[in-house]
């Protein structure tokens, strides 16, 4: 079965007019995350990361939230916005990492533990967030994790090398989920090191949810908004880019005169690509906004008790004064 409507179209259209066009008509909104496709991103009114793109999903006066992503972001924006029609052009943009942490698992994980708190990360289902207390991003895991008191037992779900990060940056000891993504886990140290004696003056920015050996040659250290500032600010000109090469584009597109390299992976596949963000296209876009479908639907018990973790997010987001 397909995760989106497989409708023809006039070749001849030009989609970036027909989807500014439906836009208005609609009321609509386009949130795209920086992993989409260069011409997703073109078109979109707003690309940011998991958090900026939470903050936006909250605050829209949009009718309709197409939501050019995955699956748990497009989940995200419904939990905000139950009164909005929220539109993924692609039902099948899941999610490995959210992927490695059912929830039914993940409950007896947590009621082995009562006296813990639960942080967990955006990149994970409606029913996770639901088994959550905070729900955080890689923007702003850290000062959450700071805010809250230093004896305070934290379970943090689902990513280990994220939460692996926090613990060492904090001090703390929170006790991780064994769940990673695919994208952050295929990038190779060894080749980090070799392509760095061939580009010496290129520094090496990386996702905190890559693994701890490609962390350790990495010079900085951020979510995709922190990378993306860093190389407007930082006097070099030469980044090697550990993280989904979709981030590419908007690097190049405010600092054209910089060089970007996307971080090999650890064989000579396209890994480094996710391919679920790659599931979403310029011609599904139009389609799911032309038929608005597919859409995303949910269960009004899940979505309040889902909505919690995430509301708490966003308060602590504004009262540390974190945007996305």
């Amino acid at each position: 079965m397909k995760g989106f409507l497989d409708v023809e179209i006039d070749p001849s259209l030009d989609l970036f007019a027909e989807i500014e066009k439906l836009k208005k008509e609609k009321n609509a909104v386009i949130l795209a995350h920086y992993y989409q496709e260069p011409d997703i991103q073109d078109i979109a009114d707003y690309v940011g990361d998991s958090l900026g793109l939470a903050q936006k999903a909250a605050a829209t006066d949009a009718d309709i939230i197409v939501f050019a992503g995955v699956h748990f972001m497009a989940e995200t924006a419904k939990i905000l916005n139950p009164n909005k029609k929220v539109l993924l052009p692609d039902l099948k943009a899941g999610c490995s990492l959210s992927d490695s942490c059912p929830p039914p698992l993940f409950k007896a994980f947590k009621d082995k533990h009562p006296d813990h708190i639960v942080i967990s990360y955006i990149n994970c289902s409606a029913g996770i967030k639901a088994l959550s207390d905070i729900i955080c991003t890689s923007s702003n895991a850290q000062a959450i994790v700071e805010s809250l008191p230093k004896d305070q037992k934290i379970i943090f779900a689902p990513d280990k090398n994220l939460g692996g990060y926090i613990n060492k940056q904090t001090g703390r000891n929170m006790l991780l989920w064994n769940g990673a993504c695919m994208v952050h886990e295929i990038f190779s140290r060894e080749k980090m090191v070799k392509l760095k004696e061939r580009h010496p003056h290129a520094k090496i920015v990386a996702h905190p949810e890559c693994e701890e050996s490609v962390l350790e040659v990495a010079d900085f250290i951020g979510s995709t908004t922190q990378i993306l500032k860093f190389t407007e600010t930082d006097p070099c000109q030469c980044f090697i880019v550990a993280t989904e090469t979709g981030i590419l584009h908007k690097m190049q597109q405010t600092n054209p005169g910089k060089t970007f390299i996307a971080a090999p992976p650890d064989n000579s596949c396209a890994c480094n690509d996710c391919p679920h963000m790659k599931r979403n296209t310029l011609e599904k876009v139009y389609i799911c906004m032309k038929y608005e479908l597919p859409e995303v639907t949910m269960v009004e018990d899940l979505r309040l008790a889902a909505k919690k973790p995430i509301q708490r997010m966003l308060d602590l987001s504004k009262e540390l004064n974190i945007g996305g």
